[in-house]
Parts: C-alpha cells; structure tokens; sequence
C-alpha cells in the first residue's frame, strides 16, 4: 500500500503531537510508502519510504497545496489525523478519484465541517465511542495507539511522593482539582502542559500552600520519565472521553486515580491491559487492514 497522512505536526519534540512520529513508523512497517502532508515539520528521524511535505502559510494556499499533493502524488488510501478541514477541501477529489478515505478524531466537539467530512469519509476511526459523538455506521472504535516499546516501566527509577497532572492548561483539564488534591495529602504536583491558565493555576497553588511544579510542554521522553518518577497520576479532566495519558500512565507503572466513573476500573490495570488493547502495533495494523 501506498500511503497519503494528513496531519498537524511532525515533529518528535512536540509536547502534542510528538507520539505522531511513531505512528509514521508503524505505517511505514505497513507501507510502501507512505507521504505526509503537514503544518509543520520540525525533528524526525523518520524511515527511508516515508516522505514529508510541509504546507504553506494562509488557509487558501493551504488547501490548493492539498488540492494539488492530492492530484499529483501517488497513493492508494488517505488516512486524516484529527483535521476534518482537509476532507472537506480535498474529499470530492478524493471521492472522484476513488480513494479510500478515513478521518482520525478523538475529541467532543461537533462542528459544520465534521459533519461535512463524514460524509467523505469512507472510514471514521475514533478511540473510545465517547471520542466520537456523531452517529455513521462509519465509525470504528480502535482504542488509542500508545508505542508500548517506548512507554515501559523502569525497574531502576525510584518513584517519588509527588503527584502528577497532565494536559492542556484549560478549564477542562481541571488541574484545580489536582492542586487541591495535593493540599489535601500534604504532597507537591507537578502539572505538565500548557495553555491559557497557568497564571490562576500558580495563583490557586500560592493559596493552598501547595509546592507546584509548572513543566510546561514537555517532549515525550521528558513525560516518560515523569510517567516513571511520579507516585501517581491524577486525572480529573472533564472532557468526557479516554485520556491517553492515563493509558500512557499505566503503561509505565505509574498507578493512576481519577475523577471519572467511567474509567474507574482502569485504577487497577496496568502496562499488560495497554499492551493488550491500546498498543500502536495493534491499532496500525488494524488502520492498515481497514484501509486495504
């Protein structure tokens, strides 16, 4: 299989995206080539038949280059990682051309350009069936992609007595509640992220009396080790779908609390429940059968 990927960033020193560099990699076990098309492009050590092509600035320059990458490049599927905006320019194209088409999106928004790129979608993949709140016959629950081989305990790091917060710094992460965790059982947090509300985060630490560790944007092998150093992680985000970071949590060891019933039962799994139904390995291969 040829493949085309549309995706935001690749850049493996992305506090974001930076997992996306593994991915390629899994689709490039899976490919004979694989091109990608991306906002930005910053560190990768990617494999030989994978080929990147970074877009341009404007959002009308921006979808022509789509338009032509699709017109010119030759690809047998296209996989969409969380821009539904590129099915909606490029998905009559698409659809002209025959290709198959599959929109990656784990998030609660709906929006008119979503349900635009349903329609062009031949696939919809999603992680968990409350990262996908629109009803199509083409939605898929996969479970997240988490690189196994990469998030692993270790045996030789000592955990500390601190507790661990990740995520965007927004409203619905609530790290507030993190930090009144941390006033409660006497322990420092550390809150890896970043976002709009740092400054009433540190304002709310100060006035619980609580030592708060800003990290900011964090790559993914300063997380890792973080995953690995921690006491445990706290969840308490609001967004009401399966976190990776809990997932990511648990496959380094890392025990994990949270404040959603629905993931309760996750409290007691640990690296072999990730192995078994989140690992990257699984979820590509099955990516690659459904687009084949």
């Amino acid at each position: 299989m040829k493949l085309l990927v549309i995706t935001q960033a690749v850049d493996q020193n992305d506090s974001d995206l930076g997992f996306f560099c593994r991915w390629l990699t899994e689709f490039a076990r899976h490919a004979e080539r694989v091109e990608v098309l991306t906002l930005r492009e910053g560190t990768h050590s990617l494999p030989q038949n994978v080929v990147v092509h970074q877009l341009g600035k404007g959002k009308i320059r921006r979808a022509l280059q789509v338009i032509r990458f699709a017109w010119v490049l030759k690809y047998d599927a296209v996989f969409v990682h969380m821009n539904p905006e590129y099915l909606v320019v490029a998905g009559w194209l698409w659809r002209v051309l025959g290709k198959k088409t599959a929109l990656w999106y784990t998030h609660k928004s709906v929006d008119l350009k979503l349900r635009i790129a349903v329609l062009f979608a031949s696939i919809i993949f999603t992680a968990s069936k409350e990262s996908f709140r629109l009803r199509s016959k083409k939605v898929r629950v996969m479970g997240h992609g988490i690189d196994t081989d990469f998030f692993t305990p270790d045996q030789n790091v000592a955990r500390g007595s601190h507790i661990l917060s990740v995520g965007r710094l927004m409203q619905s992460k609530r790290h507030d509640l993190a930090i009144e965790a941390a006033a409660r059982e006497g322990r420092e947090v550390r809150i890896a992220g970043e976002g709009p509300l740092r400054k009433e985060l540190e304002s709310l630490a100060h006035a619980k009396e609580v030592t708060a560790r800003f990290l900011g944007g964090i790559n993914q092998e300063k997380l890792r080790d973080e995953y690995r150093k921690a006491a445990y992680l706290i969840h308490t985000s609001e967004t009401g779908s399966l976190d990776k970071v809990v997932l990511e949590a648990l496959a380094c060891g890392c025990p994990v609390r949270t404040s959603d019933p629905a993931l309760k039962h996750l409290e007691s799994a640990g690296p072999e429940y990730v192995r078994e139904h989140h690992s990257l390995e699984r979820l590509i291969s099955r990516i690659v059968k459904e687009l084949a």
